[in-house]
């Protein structure tokens, strides 16, 4: 039965669901309160097609990112940036896995993990660092990603609309929900069969405005720093775990690399609860942004002296949302709080190929009677 289904949020999620909805034969409406798509999270980030790597500490979430990298560069190769070695260093002081542990875990996941060159070596102070892997994972570009997708909802003939800032939501006491939204300085209100919140780090601020139960959620105000490396490293993407360490990863739509530390980029955090809510936006645009950089650089070149030499650009700032219980294990499962109210659905996740976890949840056929 076709559906009349409304879908907040314009990131690379809210986008994807959109389209899949209107293929399975849905009459579909996207709102996105930015000026275009994909402004935020989707582009804020530091644009790593995960491949499992990243998460000795949750096998589960490893091999789902192992499944999902497969998926996600089989659909957008044209987004891909594989033109860099990709390493991974195993820290000596305060990692929470060992080197052998690590290669263990790879083996486990079957991903690619090879002893790194005496040419990678050579770049790291071996005092700090136990040992270096060659691994496969990308980067993609968010913008021709979102250009893709403007593409595929032109194609598939979703309604959507930006600049649209969506209220709160509510029942209706036959069937269906209605949307109370603005657009134009013009407040409407339309009914809908269901509705999917895919707005991130905004997903309390619909509920609360609904006046629903506030979901748990966990939020960091980050800053992905965008520098110009060395020669020496121009054409790698390393990754120093697993503990308080960082990261430096080529940024497709600068032609540069994001520089992030697990320890400083956030620069702080709060958390979401029905005794005390902070809307995340007007915390974004209040932040005042003094970058962390000489505190990261400073750290960083401690384990590779050769990054001492990158030249600062750029920040990007924004909210990081997380679920609590990911804090422990590093694992990156997704929220899908279905029937909050009956047809209202919040999606959420935190690495973009959980996409595909959340469209095979849509695919058992949970939406489609009423």
């Amino acid at each position: 039965m076709n559906q009349k289904i409304c879908v907040i949020g314009g990131g690379f999620f809210g986008m994807y669901i959109a389209a899949f909805l209107k293929e399975q034969g849905h009459y579909v409406t996207l709102f996105e309160k930015e000026n275009d798509f994909m402004q935020r999270a989707s582009y804020v980030n530091q644009a790593r097609v995960h491949n499992g790597y990243h998460y000795p500490r949750s096998v589960l979430t490893a091999l789902r990112s192992r499944v999902s990298f497969k998926r996600f560069c089989q659909e957008f190769p044209e987004t891909l940036c594989k033109e860099f070695n990709k390493y991974y260093m195993i820290g000596k002081v305060l990692s929470k896995v060992t080197a052998s542990q690590y290669e263990y875990f790879c083996d486990r996941i079957g991903a690619l993990c090879e002893p790194a060159p005496k040419s990678i070596q050579n770049l790291v102070n071996p005092y700090l660092i136990e040992k270096i892997f060659h691994t496969q994972e990308y980067a993609f570009d968010a913008v021709k990603l979102k250009n893709i997708m403007k593409k595929r909802l032109d194609q598939t003939n979703v309604n959507y609309y930006t600049s649209v800032i969506v209220k709160k939501v509510r029942g209706c006491e036959k069937s269906g929900i209605f949307v109370d939204f603005s657009s134009n300085n013009q407040d409407h209100t339309e009914k809908f069969d269901n509705v999917f919140n895919c707005t991130y780090s905004q997903i309390n601020k619909v509920v609360k405005n609904s006046n629903l139960e506030i979901i748990p959620l966990k939020h960091e105000m980050t800053e992905m720093c965008l520098v110009e490396v060395p020669d020496e490293v121009k054409n790698l993407g390393i990754t120093v775990m697993c503990g308080p360490f960082f990261s430096v990863m080529p940024f497709p739509p600068e032609k540069i690399h994001s520089f992030s530390h697990v320890r400083y980029t956030p620069h702080y955090e709060w958390y979401d609860s029905n005794e005390e809510y902070l809307d995340s936006d007007s915390l974004f645009l209040k932040h005042k942004r003094y970058s962390a950089w000489r505190t990261i650089i400073k750290d960083a070149s401690r384990y590779i002296p050769i990054l001492g030499e990158c030249k600062y650009k750029n920040s990007l700032w924004d909210v990081k949302t997380i679920l609590p219980r990911s804090e422990s294990d590093d694992s990156r499962p997704i929220l899908f709080k279905e029937n909050y109210i009956k047809g209202f659905h919040c999606i959420m996740g935190g690495k973009i190929d959980n996409v595909y976890d959340v469209v095979e949840i849509i695919k058992k056929g949970l939406y489609n009677e009423r």
